[in-house]
C-alpha cells in the first residue's frame, strides 16, 4: 500500500497556511475572502481541480510519447461546478479542457484523454465518486 503524507503549517493570520510534501515542495493555501481569508494562498477546492489537472496532464503526455507523438504544447484547464450545500459543497460537474499543439494524431489524444480519466488518473478516480467528469480538447487550435 502507497502512503501520501504532507505537512500543513499556519503561517499567517487568519488562515494562511503553508503544505509541504515529502520532498520540501510547497503550496500556499488561503480561504475564501468571503470568511476572512486574505488571498495569499490557493483555496482548497482549487487544489482539488490543479491536482485534477496535473494527474491527467501527466498521463496523456505519458501516453503520448510512448505512442511517439511530438508535443509542442499543453495546457490543461478545469472548471469544477459545486452544489449549494448549507456545509460542505462538494463538486457536481468537472470539465478537463486540453489544449494541445504539436504533430499529434487526433484519435491517439483521444484515447490518451480517456484512458487518463477513466482508468489511470487517481485524482479523476477519486472527484468521479460525488463529481461528473467529462474532458474536451482542441488541438493545434
Amino acid at each position: 500500500m502507497a502512503t501520501t503524507r504532507v505537512v500543513l503549517e499556519r503561517i499567517g493570520e487568519p488562515f494562511h497556511f503553508e503544505a509541504k510534501n515529502a520532498s520540501g515542495n510547497s503550496v500556499h493555501i488561503d480561504a475564501s475572502a468571503s470568511i476572512g481569508g486574505t488571498g495569499k494562498g490557493v483555496r482548497p477546492m482549487e487544489l482539488l481541480l490543479m491536482g485534477l489537472a496535473g494527474c491527467a496532464g501527466i498521463d496523456v503526455i505519458s501516453i503520448l510519447r510512448k505512442q511517439r507523438q511530438a508535443i509542442d504544447s499543453m495546457r490543461v484547464e478545469v472548471q469544477g461546478e459545486r452544489g449549494e450545500l448549507q456545509e460542505a459543497n462538494p463538486f457536481t460537474q468537472i470539465v478537463v479542457k486540453f489544449h494541445l499543439k504539436g504533430a499529434i494524431e487526433e484519435a491517439h489524444l483521444q484515447r490518451a484523454i480517456e484512458l487518463s480519466l477513466e482508468k489511470y488518473c487517481s485524482v479523476a478516480k477519486t472527484l468521479e465518486k460525488s463529481a461528473t467528469i467529462t474532458a474536451e480538447y482542441t488541438l493545434n487550435g
